[in-house]
């Protein structure tokens, strides 16, 4: 029996596009082995954790909407998880990855086949560790690009960028974590900070590998800057440039144009760069941190990466020419910029803002000292130990998860008694407070929402022991940044001048110091999601909780059914 013309040829498009489909699927399935791999940095040779042994980690693209397997293979010595930050996972809180949340850590030699549900998000987002302080080497970029056919609301750059904030210690980080829990009190600082995993040229045996971006006169770079420090907010800048955010936490933003940024950890930022100056000039990428507490310790470095102009006369032996950055306690500098964003709220990409709250959920966060016994370490104030609570609760992680345990109905795993107000209530950020209010609860305590409830969360800073800023972040969701003020949030006065239009967007907002910043979102996707300080000391010293947003009526108001090889307690 023989075939006719169009009949062949309808063949041969099914096998293209089975061809296609094979390719795409093939395309979107990663390998992450995690395991040990040397680097040399600041002179000394170390080994660190990685993955595939990479520092920073591979890159993940992917289009919005898509839906990808990142298969995640532990040959290291440590227990791992892997989540990706700022991606909603819609129904799908199996393979977020918070250790001891939504699961039970990957042990060395096992394997977890993570699904990762892209959804609204569009633009630089990250993945990272999630156990322990593995993230300070186990991270990288997650780029999500416009649907096919799509293009940025901004005209097309020439190039794009990943630049990815870190911190580096000469020691091995997890023997840094010990130290600091074991003692009380605060960690030791990193040695350097780094970009794109170097540490830059104003560091001993590091300029021959300084991280160098190459560009041409007259085009438009878009650098994807991601903050994956452990536990300092950072401003950023290129000297001789500005730079013109377009994007915060994979959500479009009006252009904001700046001669530097602030971006806290865990935060993430599209900035255009337009290269206006002369071919051969050379101009140093830089970062340095803010820290608002005179009393807290901190790696007090510059981190620099180098700008080259093709073209010119050369004079590569110049030393390039420094951003001027704010100074490095510069409140007012760190806090104008970081409110001063706006969501681009645009007919492609409008701001859904809810205007009516189902609840209203105050939350103090803040750093404490506990009772300590001679047999501790008591390095914290007056002999004491730090803590760090969230509404005066130090979250304790339990030994299963919270996840199987909420589904499951495993009965003492954990409590449902976070409350919607602070249980004491006095002058947050007065400058001298009594030293029982230091003393915080010890207990793991969830928050049940109703599915489709939407909540606004304000979180309140306080001065116990010491005012700090705080970048809190919010697994599963996207929020609407709808307010912010220094001191004592007033619920009668302040919420009259919200920002009910064009509020940025974002997954991770910094609390300024003694101060308080007001979220909105709508609960609608169920599961258990892990709140937290992204500051990795205050994590540690317990500035967590976790929100169980209940399923809703209907099947796709539902989690979906758990992976088969979800890992093992």
């Amino acid at each position: 029996m023989g075939f006719n013309h169009n009949q062949i040829l309808l063949a041969a498009v099914i096998i293209l596009v089975n061809s296609f489909c094979f390719q795409a699927l093939e395309i979107r399935r990663y390998r992450f082995v995690v395991k040990e791999a040397s680097f040399k940095r600041l002179c000394e040779k170390k080994k660190i954790l990685t993955v595939n042994g990479k520092f920073p980690g591979p890159t993940i693209k992917a289009h919005k909407g898509d839906t990808i397997v990142v298969d995640v293979i532990n040959q290291g010595q440590y227990n791992i998880t892997i989540h990706w930050h700022g991606v909603k996972q819609p129904r799908n809180p199996w393979s977020d990855g918070p250790e001891y949340i939504t699961q039970c850590p990957i042990q060395p030699g096992g394997r977890f086949s993570q699904k990762v549900i892209f959804s609204k998000e569009e633009g630089t987002l990250w993945w990272h560790a999630h156990s322990d302080w593995s993230r300070a080497t186990v991270h990288g970029a997650i780029i999500v690009y416009p649907r096919l056919g799509a293009s940025y609301p901004f005209p097309k750059p020439k190039a794009e960028i990943p630049i990815i904030l870190g911190e580096w210690w000469k020691e091995d980080v997890m023997q840094v974590m010990e130290e600091f829990v074991g003692s009380g009190g605060q960690p030791r600082d990193s040695d350097a900070y780094t970009i794109n995993g170097q540490p830059g040229d104003l560091y001993p045996c590091s300029r021959a590998h300084t991280f160098k971006v190459k560009v041409k006169r007259g085009n438009t770079y878009l650098l994807r800057v991601v903050n994956a420090a452990l536990n300092e907010i950072l401003f950023f800048g290129v000297a001789n440039h500005n730079l013109t955010v377009v994007n915060t936490d994979a959500a479009y933003t009006k252009r904001l144009t700046a001669p530097y940024i602030v971006i806290t950890p865990g935060q993430t930022m599209d900035c255009l760069l337009q290269a206006d100056q002369q071919p051969g000039g050379r101009y140093y990428i830089a970062a340095r941190p803010y820290v608002s507490d005179s009393g807290v310790s901190f790696d007090n470095t510059t981190v620099t990466a180098v700008l080259q102009y093709s073209g010119g006369g050369g004079g590569s032996g110049a030393s390039p020419e420094l951003p001027s950055l704010p100074p490095i306690n510069d409140t007012s500098a760190a806090v104008n910029f970081s409110f001063s964003l706006r969501s681009l709220n645009s007919k492609l990409h409008p701001a859904a803002v809810p205007e009516k709250i189902t609840k209203r959920i105050v939350t103090t966060v803040s750093i404490n000292a506990l009772p300590c016994a001679a047999a501790e370490g008591c390095r914290g104030p007056n002999g004491t130990r730090l803590a760090a609570s969230v509404s005066n609760i130090s979250f304790v992680n339990p030994t299963i998860d919270i996840l199987e345990a909420y589904v499951y109905n495993v009965p003492g795993v954990f409590g449902k008694g976070f409350p919607d107000a602070p249980p004491l209530v006095f002058n947050y950020t007065a400058e001298f407070l009594p030293v029982e209010l230091q003393i915080p609860a010890r207990a793991t305590e969830v928050k049940l929402v109703k599915y489709n409830s939407v909540l606004e969360i304000v979180f309140q800073g306080t001065n116990l022991v010491a005012g700090l800023d705080h970048p809190m972040h919010l697994h599963g969701f996207s929020f609407y940044v709808v307010g912010w003020g220094l001191g004592n949030f007033n619920a009668v006065k302040d919420p009259l001048n919200y920002n009910l239009v064009d509020p940025q967007m974002r997954t991770t907002v910094m609390v300024p110091i003694n101060g308080w910043t007001a979220v909105r979102f709508k609960a609608d996707n169920p599961g258990v999601w892990f709140m937290h300080c992204h500051v990795e000391r205050h994590m540690t010293w317990g500035m967590e909780t976790v929100f169980i947003v209940r399923s809703g009526r209907g099947p796709e108001q539902r989690v979906l059914p758990p992976p088969p090889d979800m890992p093992p307690c």
